[in-house]
């Protein structure tokens, strides 16, 4: 009280003076409202820029590792595929080095290669059937791969498999054919999987050498929402039955393939046996996918143009981009994709068949 009565009344006081630092401090208790707004919106806007950046890499990660996981899908399927393609028409021993009998040839068994041009796979009768896809449905587009070999025998006469061949979902059968056309099949397809679950895999299913179905498809690769089969030929004209006459047919065929065809142009119409001879002069398998991550696995949330054959010109007919097929008659071909968000590989590769197909 003393020290401000003489403040008030006495002389003024001179900077250093005790008063005018008392004043000083009474005057500078606290932040005024301008200066507590600046340093909040300073604070938020340096938060929000560390948040955004924690986002962005956060995202980054999640991109990677669905990259690297779509990498490593399509790397297992093109091997299974590669090895599947390699067994078809493969026969034991006894059976390939003893030329079919005219019986034999008569029943028109079944060709070791086989297939469905966008369609989902029967449960019934895989082997023979299926149903046509309809458009803005789940896998639209996607065709079935049926590819049937023989086990072979440790030892001729032994009775005993040696377990060599895998179906596609890579077992072995225990059992040895009887007969030359007792053959096991793997058949490759896309669905939904899980069931309601709106993601789509590349399904296995699969045919003993008796004959039994297996009862459910199983499967094998996460992410196959389209899968694409082209059939390289050798000597075949689209829906027209190859000549009968052994020096013609001879004539027109070199073992090499000369063009890529879709399932359905295999087919010669109210002619079994002219089907499956064209289905016999099959030579090699061109494989197209695309296989996609999880939803929001990619950077952006764009729709892209995808060609599961590669980018070029079509083999007759078609636009540019469908590389060896007709896009415009052959669904799948060219995928446009949704704003999903998800990341996205294609992935093509041609198998070339080993052993003789029974032509």
């Amino acid at each position: 009280m003393i020290l401000f009565s003489f403040c008030v009344n006495g002389r003024l006081p001179d900077r250093t003076s005790s008063c005018a630092k008392a004043r000083h401090l009474h005057l500078q208790r606290g932040l005024t409202m301008v200066e507590l707004l600046v340093a909040l919106v300073i604070s938020l806007l340096i938060a929000l820029a560390a948040i955004s950046a924690l986002v962005v890499t956060r995202q980054g990660f999640s991109t990677v590792d669905a990259s690297s996981q779509l990498r490593d899908n399509g790397r297992f399927a093109a091997d299974l595929i590669q090895r599947l393609g390699v067994q078809s028409g493969f026969k034991d021993f006894f059976y390939a080095a003893k030329p079919p009998t005219a019986a034999e040839i008569a029943a028109n068994k079944a060709p070791n290669v086989f297939g469905f041009n966008n369609a989902t796979s029967s449960d019934s009768n895989p082997l023979n059937s299926s149903t046509a896809r309809t458009a803005g449905s789940l896998g639209y587009g996607s065709d079935i791969l049926i590819l049937r070999y023989q086990e072979a025998e440790t030892a001729p006469g032994s009775g005993v498999s040696d377990r060599s061949m895998i179906d596609c979902m890579g077992n072995s059968s225990t059992g040895v054919p009887d007969t030359r056309d007792e053959r096991m099949a793997s058949i490759l397809h896309v669905a939904e999987s899980p069931a309601g679950s709106g993601e789509l895999a590349l399904m296995c299913s699969t045919v003993s050498s008796d004959g039994t179905i297996s009862p459910n498809a199983q499967p094998i690769v996460q992410g196959v929402e389209n899968f694409q089969v082209l059939y390289g030929t050798d000597g075949v004209t689209a829906a027209t039955a190859p000549p009968t006459n052994p020096a013609s047919a001879a004539a027109t065929m070199d073992t090499v393939p000369d063009k890529y065809l879709r399932a359905n142009q295999l087919t010669v119409a109210g002619d079994a046996v002219g089907t499956n001879s064209n289905w016999r002069r099959v030579r090699s398998l061109r494989i197209g996918m695309v296989l996609r991550g999880p939803l929001n696995s990619a950077q952006d949330r764009v729709s892209q143009r995808l060609y599961p054959f590669g980018l070029g010109k079509a083999s007759s007919g078609g636009t540019a981009g469908s590389a060896l097929s007709d896009a415009t008659n052959d669904p799948g071909t060219v995928v446009d994709t949704p704003t999903d968000g998800r990341l996205r590989q294609v992935l093509s590769f041609t198998v070339h068949l080993r052993n003789d197909q029974g032509v």
